[in-house]
């Protein structure tokens, strides 16, 4: 996604070395008369430039230096070297982080929830866009409060799903997707529906006292894709802090057949919602990561 430039060169610091036209991926740069110049009419502002001069000749105003800076850690801005960190570690970690489905009573500071978004954008996004949206869900009320429209939504589905004749009708002409859901996940819908209104028990969001929403605008070039990337990174530094988390997958569908739901909490609908995220302190520990189930790997040599 292309964007006006924003680069701005110090020709009173610049060598002249060329790294920064090296790495622009949309040739914004050339060198002219032994300095860096910006020759482009547009750029991705991503920012290559301004983190591979040695000497920071080069400025990128496009980016928020405050994206960069979290409350509850100092990262620095070194950049880590290719190869220079644990994988044994970061694979460590990848395998800790779980589903975690009990929480206990206690919230979660707001500037850990805005730091977890921080790290999100961290993430890579198709043509560098960053047209992420983050929505934070900071108390257990706002959280129960976007229950409220999932659960409407269920209670309405499940009304169709019962329907057998619609349910065939529609497998008739090709639209089976009522009939799948009847058969995978009506019964357990219907009970977490009963057992809410018996004793208040939350299989939705398992009791999280807090969430983040990942949208992405409509605009973006692999909006499904950037949205899930930055979750996964949210997901990562959310264990390293010591919080549970866990994907809701059942509340995004309803938030993109129903418009109402999103735009209950403040999502408009130029936005798409990818993932919704519970957060919280962890009432589990384990002794041990999980396994997988064997993957296809497939090597293909021309």
């Amino acid at each position: 996604m292309m964007e006006k430039v924003t680069t701005t060169i110090d020709h009173d610091l610049c060598t002249g070395c060329g790294l920064c036209v090296q790495v622009c991926p949309v040739k914004t740069l050339s060198i002219r008369n032994g300095k860096a110049e910006v020759t482009g009419s547009e750029s991705l502002n991503c920012g290559h430039c301004q983190a591979i001069c040695p000497v920071g000749a080069v400025k990128v105003s496009a980016i928020d230096e405050a994206m960069s800076q979290f409350i509850n850690f100092t990262p620095g801005n070194k950049w880590l070297q290719y190869g220079d960190y644990d994988t044994a570690q970061l694979v460590r970690l990848m395998a800790s982080s779980r589903s975690c489905r009990n929480f206990i009573e206690k919230p979660v500071e707001r500037s850990i929830l805005e730091d977890l978004v921080k790290v999100g954008c961290t993430a890579p996004s198709g043509t560098n866009c960053q047209l992420w949206t983050f929505t934070i869900l900071p108390t257990r009320k706002a959280v129960m409060d976007l229950g409220k429209g999932i659960r409407s939504f269920y209670i309405k589905l499940n009304a169709l799903a019962k329907n057998r004749l619609l349910r065939m009708f529609l497998k008739l002409i090709g639209k089976p997707e009522l009939d799948t859901y009847y058969r995978e996940y009506y019964g357990s819908v219907k009970e977490g529906l009963e057992e809410f209104d018996r004793t208040g028990v939350d299989r939705l969001f398992h009791g999280a006292p807090a969430v983040i929403v990942v949208g992405c605008k409509s605009k973006a070039t692999l909006p499904k894709e950037d949205a899930l990337l930055a979750s996964q990174n949210i997901l990562l530094a959310a264990h390293s802090m010591g919080l549970g988390s866990c994907l809701i997958g059942m509340a995004v569908e309803p938030m993109k057949r129903d418009p109402k739901i999103q735009n209950a909490i403040g999502v408009p609908n130029d936005e798409k919602v990818y993932s919704v995220i519970g957060l919280g302190y962890p009432d589990e520990v384990y002794q041990l990561t999980a396994g997988r189930k064997k993957a296809v790997m497939r090597t293909f040599e021309s």
